[in-house]
């Protein structure tokens, strides 16, 4: 005797070997043997054999028509041998009382089961919903068939480019234009992204990675809502000073100037002064809620998008002519040893006498100049006019830099240029992608770079010590040691920072471009007010939830938009490649199998090159430019020096390196957090 039975939801058949009142043993065709609960049992019979039964009702079960089943049907609760009956005679084969038991278990929308081979028939309204619903199923799947065939065929339907970001980036995958991707990648045995390159779906590689940046970070677009910058209330002094910012031609948001005063008396007053919207925005309020979403001002080559809206930047910005709101920190010192003999904080008004441009005068202030040679020729008039305060600044900062480096236990070696990008007659806006790009050198420790560095860790130091002394919480950057792996934390307490060299270190200085900063200046301006009480007047209180929050978010927002400046940065390096027909280059082994260009901002693996020392000095030939993944790799061709050269500066031991790869690339930076880097105004972390 056999059985048909039901097993975790399939119709199985099999030879009893043995039955009692509850179960039954049984084995299927396969030889295996089975325990069958009796109340799962459907039928029983003595031929023909399982396997004979299950392929001949499969062959019944697709000849019955379901609408036709569904009118037989009795409204009340039915069992499959009575459809059997009903649908085909009432004296219904074995083979099609089973036909109709799969029949039924396969059709849900019709019939809805009540129990082991019992059902009852869905209502009228619920069938017609559901066969919509089927063929509306059909007709996509018919779409995705369609649609997987043309990506196969390298044509790429329109609703699949329109999808396009959200199918690499954040799919839905229950999208059917996913599932057409997915479809046509394994018919073709192609990676998706080369897929839809090979297909047309990718217009421009500068889109691609732009847009990719957007969906992830800006889904909402980078627009801000109509909003005014909010007007200072405090009756601030205007200070007897005469003050001056460097920064590059790019820059807007202006968040630092110098001032000097006494020269030539004995004693000098250095003032560093900042840009002050802490003045006008409140924690809490609608710009600061912008400032908090967005957390830091974004930069890439030839475009920004900005921490504040523009109109806001404007407000409060450090610009030539005004007499600017501004938080100062005021040292004075000893004019011939240098020694500090006190500082002080105010909040005032700031009269901004220039605001030079470090890329046009980087030429003209050479060390030489600051230090008494003579004027070389086309020095801009401004300049000219700050040539002494300039001078004691350049002083000062050499005089600071050295304090550092006894701290820190060794000096601070630049071996490595930083680079200017500038896209040639573009005006600001969003780039197209096909600009002509110019990479320019710009040497690390210049003059005028040194001179806004130092003076600006001489601020974040200062008040990031005073407020400690305070007991007023801020957002402090610290590094326990310059050991290798040990990297740069922010938390709330007054660490040293050993990288740095300095006691403690508390981002304050660009409010204008970076949340912390703007965080840590509702502090300073606390303790400016309140001085020994400020703790308790302060914005935020000792252990507050909320700086450990923003300095979460911060760092993650932070991390996120460097990777994304340093890809668009590797993307123009790659069009400067292509657009100069650049075939060869000179660079120096990185990394194993790693070289780094000479003259580019450029790293890329060299075929070749594994094995070779740290510093081996290669000439490179290149292969081809992908600006979709952002791959360059090279062969060397010969080495040009014997020996190689000698160990790498500490710089060279960072984690900061950037790395060949597609898409991706680590920012290389300092922690300073003033001096800018490649791409314009960009205060690196």
């Amino acid at each position: 005797m056999f059985l048909l039975f039901e097993e975790a939801g399939k119709f199985l058949a099999g030879r009893v070997l043995s039955e009692a009142d509850a179960s039954a043993q049984v084995e299927l065709d396969s030889g295996k043997r089975v325990k069958v609960k009796a109340a799962n049992v459907l039928l029983k019979f003595d031929k023909p054999q399982p396997a004979d039964l299950l392929r001949e009702a499969a062959d019944v079960a697709s000849s019955i028509e379901l609408d036709l089943a569904w009118e037989f049907a009795p409204d009340e609760e039915f069992g499959f041998a009575d459809l059997a009956r009903d649908y085909f005679s009432a004296n219904a084969t074995l083979v099609q009382q089973a036909g109709a038991l799969l029949r039924l278990f396969e059709a849900p929308h019709y019939f809805r089961r009540s129990g082991k081979g019992r059902f009852r028939k869905a209502p009228a309204e619920t069938v017609q919903l559901a066969l919509a619903a089927i063929e509306k199923k059909k007709q996509v799947q018919a779409q995705i068939v369609h649609w997987a065939e043309e990506l196969a065929a390298g044509r790429c339907p329109q609703p699949v480019r329109e999808q396009l970001y959200k199918l690499l980036f954040k799919p839905d995958k229950n999208a059917p234009e996913y599932k057409a991707v997915v479809d046509a990648s394994r018919a073709t045995q192609t990676a998706p992204l080369v897929l839809l390159q090979r297909a047309g779906a990718i217009d421009s590689p500068y889109q691609f990675h732009w847009k990719r940046f957007l969906l992830e970070y800006f889904p909402k677009g980078t627009g801000f809502p109509a909003l005014a910058a909010p007007q200072i209330k405090d009756d601030l002094p205007l200070a007897p000073v005469a003050a001056f910012s460097i920064d590059d031609s790019a820059t807007t948001e202006i968040d630092d100037a110098l001032s000097v005063q006494g020269l030539g008396t004995g004693t000098v007053t250095v003032g560093v002064h900042i840009a002050a919207p802490g003045l006008a925005l409140q924690p809490g309020d609608a710009l600061d809620q912008i400032a908090r979403n967005r957390l830091s001002t974004v930069y890439m080559p030839g475009y920004k998008i900005t921490m504040l809206p523009d109109a806001v930047v404007q407000a409060y910005t450090l610009q030539e002519g005004r007499d600017c709101p501004a938080v100062s920190l005021y040292v004075t010192l000893d004019e011939a040893t240098l020694e500090p003999k006190g500082s002080e904080t105010r909040l005032e008004r700031v009269p901004i006498s220039a605001n030079l441009r470090h890329d046009q005068l980087d030429a003209h202030v050479t060390e030489g100049w600051l230090e008494g040679a003579a004027s070389p020729e086309g020095v801009p008039a401004a300049a000219a006019q700050l040539r002494g305060e300039m001078s004691f600044l350049f002083r000062l900062a050499k005089h600071l830099k050295a304090q550092r480096e006894i701290v820190r236990g060794r000096p601070e070696n630049f071996n490595r240029p930083d680079y200017n990008f500038r896209l040639a007659g573009h005006d600001g806006s969003e780039p197209r992608g096909d600009e002509t790009v110019e990479i320019s050198v710009r040497r690390r420790g210049a003059p005028l770079d040194l001179i806004v560095a130092e003076a600006m860790i001489l601020a974040n130091s200062s008040w990031g010590q005073w407020l400690a002394e305070l007991g007023v919480p801020a957002i402090y950057r610290s590094q326990a040691s310059m050991a290798p792996g040990v990297k740069v934390r922010m938390g709330t307490k007054a660490m040293p920072h050993a990288g740095i060299g300095v006691k403690s270190y508390a981002w304050s200085t660009s409010p204008l471009r970076r949340y912390t900063d703007l965080v840590n200046q509702w502090q300073i301006i606390a303790a400016a007010r309140h001085g020994r009480t400020a703790a308790l007047a302060a914005p935020f209180k000792p252990k507050d939830a909320e700086l450990f929050s923003v300095i979460s978010a911060f760092d993650a927002a932070y991390s996120a938009y460097n990777g994304h400046q340093a890809t668009m940065e590797r993307f123009w390096t790659l069009q400067y490649v292509a657009q100069h027909g650049l075939h060869e280059l000179t660079g120096s082994v990185f990394k194993e199998g790693l070289v780094r260009a000479d003259d580019l901002p450029l790293v890329l693996p060299v075929m070749g090159a594994n094995g070779l020392p740290r510093g081996a000095h290669l000439r490179v030939k290149l292969g081809e430019v992908d600006p979709i993944t952002l791959d360059l790799a090279g062969t060397l061709l010969e080495r040009l020096d014997s020996v190689p050269e000698a160990a790498p500066s500490e710089e060279d031991d960072s984690d900061d390196q950037p790395v060949a790869g597609p898409i991706a690339i680590a920012v290389d930076v300092n922690d300073t957090g003033e001096t800018a880097t490649a791409g314009g105004d960009n205060p690196p972390p």
